[in-house]
C-alpha cells in the first residue's frame, strides 16, 4: 500500500512538472539564451557572498532555482577573467554577517589578491560581524580588499572562533535508543554525538587543535592585509566587541557608511558612467574559462558525500551535492581518453562516505597515472576520510591552510530502536533466514557476540586498507601512517609537515603544478576541459522523472522549501544518518561554519 501511494505521488508530481513547471523553465531558458550578453564599458562587479558559497558549481541546469549562491571555484575562474577584461573597472564585495568555511575564505582571498594586481579597486562592505562560527574567516576576506567598510549601526563582534556540538547520548539512554557503533580509532569522532554526553579527551584535543589552527590562519591573513602583526591584531580583536566607530578607531576597518555609499565610492573610482553588475550575471555571460593552446588540463570536480552509483550532484531543482562513484570515475576515464588532456586537476571537497565508492574513484586516479597523465588534487573545504582516500594516490596534493583533511579511519554501526518505540506502544519484531549475519543490522536488537566479531573484523580490514593506500600514495611507512591516522582530522597547514599534503594553495596553484608535471612550460597557454560535463535540460528532466520515490521530495522543492538553508541542513543530516546505519563508512565530522 505504501509503495502504491508513493507511485501515485510520483506520477502526480511528474504530471505537475511536465504540464506546468517544465514549459515555464524551458521558455525562461530560451529567452535567456536568445539575449546577447552585454557588459558595460565601465562595469563594477558586485560579489554578494551573503547567500553562501559552495565549493564547486552544480552540473544540474536547475541548480539556479534552488536559491543557491556562487561557488569558490567559479569565483576564482571569473575573477581571473575579470582581471583581464578591460570593461571591468572594479569589484564590490558584500560580506555575510556570520562565518564562512575557512578554506573557502582562503580561496576567495587569494583570488581577490590576484584581481587587485590588475590595478582595479576593490571595496568590501559589511553590515556587521556576528559572533557566530568562523566569523574571523569572513573578516579575513573583507581585509583582502583595498578598503573595508562597515555600516554605522553594525557591531564588530568577531572576537574569536566558536563551534557547537550536540550530544544525544543521555537523551538516547533516557528514551531507550541504543547507538551501537564502533570506530577506528579514538579520534574518529563522527559518532560521538550519538554515544556521548560530552567531548571525549581525544575529541576535545582534535577539535581544539584545528580550531586554533583556523583562528591563527585567519588572524595571520587579516594582519598581513591590515599591515600589522598577528599578535597585535589578536589583542585588539579579543578586546571586543566594538561599535562601528570603535572598530574604525582601532583600525579594524577603513570607513563607515551605508552599502549605497560604498557603491557610489567604487563607481567613482571606476570612472565616468560606471555601472554595478551582479557577479552572477557576469559569470553567466562569461561561462567557464576555456583558455587556449594545443594542450589541455582537465578539471574534474567532486563535492559532497561519496556514494556508489550515478546521478550527479544534487537532485530536482538544486538539492545537495554528492560525489557519485560511477559519475566521478567516468569523468576521470573520459579525461584519460581525451588525447588533448595532458594532466588532470581533481578538485575534491568531501567529508567522505562509502569505502567502496572511494576505492572505485581511487582506481580511476591510478588508471590516469598509469596512462601517463599526472593527477594533482586540489582540496577544497574538506577532503577528509573518504575524501582523503580518493586523494591519497595522486601525484601531488594541494590544500588550503584551513582545509580539513586526514581523518584516516572508519566507523560503523546501527541504531537499535525497539525499546524506544515500545514505550509508545509500537512493537518491532524481526524475522530472518540464512546465516548468523543476516539480521546484523536489524534495529530490533544489538549485535550478537558473533555479529560484532564479524563486523569488527570488517572494520579492521577497511582501516588496514585505508592505511595501506595512504602509505603507498604518500610514500610513508605504514607504521608512520598509523601514528598520524586514528581518525584524526588535520588542517592543511598541519597536514603539510606530516607529509599528508605537498603544498598549500588553491585551484590556481594546482593548475600550475599540473602543467609542471606534464612538462608544459609555465608561460605556455593551455585549454581547460571540465569533467563531468554539465547535464542538458532534458537529461536533468529525464533523471527527475526516472525516480518515482523522489516524488515527495520534488513536491517539497516546488514549494521552495529546498531553498531554505535549514531544510538543506536537515537533508544533509538525514543523508549522514542513512550512511551511518548502513555498515562501515569513512566519513569525517563536517562542522557547520
Amino acid at each position: 500500500m505504501k509503495q502504491f501511494f508513493l507511485t501515485v505521488l510520483g506520477v502526480f508530481t511528474g504530471l505537475i512538472l511536465f504540464l506546468v513547471v517544465v514549459p515555464v523553465v524551458l521558455l525562461t531558458m530560451a529567452v535567456a539564451s536568445s539575449s546577447k550578453p552585454t557588459t558595460p564599458a565601465a562595469a563594477v562587479l558586485e560579489l554578494d557572498l551573503r547567500a553562501g558559497v559552495s565549493d564547486q558549481p552544480s552540473t544540474n541546469p536547475f541548480a539556479a532555482f534552488s536559491g543557491s549562491g556562487l561557488s569558490a571555484t567559479q569565483v576564482v575562474d571569473v575573477l581571473a577573467q575579470a582581471g583581464e577584461d578591460r570593461s571591468v573597472k572594479g569589484l564590490l564585495i558584500r560580506l555575510p554577517e556570520a562565518g564562512m568555511t575557512p578554506a573557502t575564505a582562503d580561496e576567495l582571498r587569494q583570488a581577490i589578491h590576484r584581481f587587485r594586481k590588475s590595478g582595479k579597486p576593490v571595496i568590501a562592505h559589511s553590515q556587521g560581524f556576528a559572533p557566530a562560527g568562523a566569523v574571523m574567516s569572513t573578516y579575513m576576506v573583507g581585509t583582502s580588499a583595498d578598503e573595508l567598510w562597515m555600516q554605522n549601526t553594525s557591531g564588530f563582534q568577531a572576537t574569536g572562533f566558536s563551534a557547537d556540538s550536540v550530544f544525544l547520548g543521555r537523551a538516547f539512554a533516557k528514551y531507550g535508543v541504543k547507538a551501537d557503533f564502533e570506530q577506528r580509532y579514538e579520534y574518529k569522532n563522527a559518532v560521538n554525538e550519538y554515544t556521548q554526553s560530552d567531548y571525549t579527551g581525544p575529541h576535545r584535543e582534535a577539535m581544539t587543535a584545528w580550531m586554533d589552527a583556523m583562528y591563527g590562519s585567519a588572524l595571520a591573513g587579516a594582519a598581513q592585509d591590515r599591515k600589522t602583526t598577528p599578535e597585535a591584531l589578536k589583542a585588539v580583536i579579543e578586546g571586543g566587541p566594538y561599535t562601528a566607530k570603535q572598530a574604525l578607531e582601532n583600525k579594524l576597518i577603513d570607513k563607515i557608511g551605508q552599502a549605497e555609499e560604498a557603491e557610489a565610492a567604487i563607481k567613482q573610482r571606476a570612472g565616468k558612467g560606471a555601472e554595478i553588475i551582479p557577479f552572477n550575471k557576469y559569470a553567466s555571460d562569461k561561462g567557464d574559462r576555456l583558455g587556449s593552446g594545443k594542450n589541455a588540463i582537465a578539471i574534474v570536480g567532486g563535492e559532497g558525500a561519496i556514494v556508489t552509483g550515478r546521478g550527479g550532484s544534487g537532485g530536482g531543482f538544486g538539492g545537495g551535492s554528492s560525489i557519485r562513484s560511477d559519475d566521478t570515475a567516468k569523468a576521470i576515464y573520459d579525461a584519460i581518453e581525451d588525447k588533448d588532456v595532458k594532466a588532470i586537476v581533481f578538485r575534491v571537497s568531501s567529508p567522505g562516505g562509502s569505502p567502496d565508492a572511494s576505492e572505485q574513484i581511487l582506481a580511476a586516479v591510478r588508471a590516469a597515472r598509469a596512462a601517463g597523465k599526472p593527477v594533482v588534487v586540489s582540496m577544497g573545504a574538506y577532503a577528509a576520510s573518504g575524501g582523503y582516500w580518493i586523494s591519497s594516490e595522486a601525484d601531488w596534493i594541494v590544500a588550503q591552510p584551513t582545509t580539513l583533511t586526514g581523518s584516516i579511519g572508519v566507523f560503523g554501526g546501527k541504531f537499535v530502536l525497539a525499546d524506544a518505540l515500545g514505550r509508545f506502544g509500537v512493537d518491532m519484531r524481526q524475522l530472518s533466514v540464512g546465516g548468523e549475519y543476516a539480521d546484523a543490522f536489524s534495529p530490533t536488537q544489538t549485535f550478537t557476540p558473533q555479529q560484532r566479531a564479524a563486523f569488527s573484523t570488517s572494520m579492521d580490514r577497511i582501516y588496514d586498507d585505508f592505511i595501506q593506500r595512504v602509505a603507498t600514495g604518500r610514500k610513508l611507512p605504514p607504521e608512520r601512517v598509523r601514528e598520524i591516522a586514528k581518525g584524526r582530522v588535520w588542517t592543511g597547514a598541519q597536514a603539510l609537515p606530516l607529509g599528508l599534503v605537498d603544498q598549500l594553495g588553491g585551484l590556481t596553484e594546482a593548475v600550475a603544478k599540473a602543467k609542471e608535471l606534464a612538462k608544459i612550460p609555465a608561460d605556455e597557454s593551455v585549454r581547460f576541459k571540465h569533467f563531468p560535463k554539465s547535464k542538458s535540460t532534458f537529461e536533468a528532466l529525464s533523471e527527475m522523472f526516472g525516480v518515482q520515490t523522489e516524488g515527495a521530495k520534488a513536491l517539497v522543492m516546488l514549494g521552495g522549501v529546498m531553498s531554505d538553508p535549514q531544510a538543506q541542513a536537515v537533508m544533509r543530516r538525514i543523508e549522514g544518518d542513512r550512511m551511518r546505519s548502513q555498515g562501515a563508512v569513512v566519513l569525517a565530522d563536517q562542522p557547520q561554519f
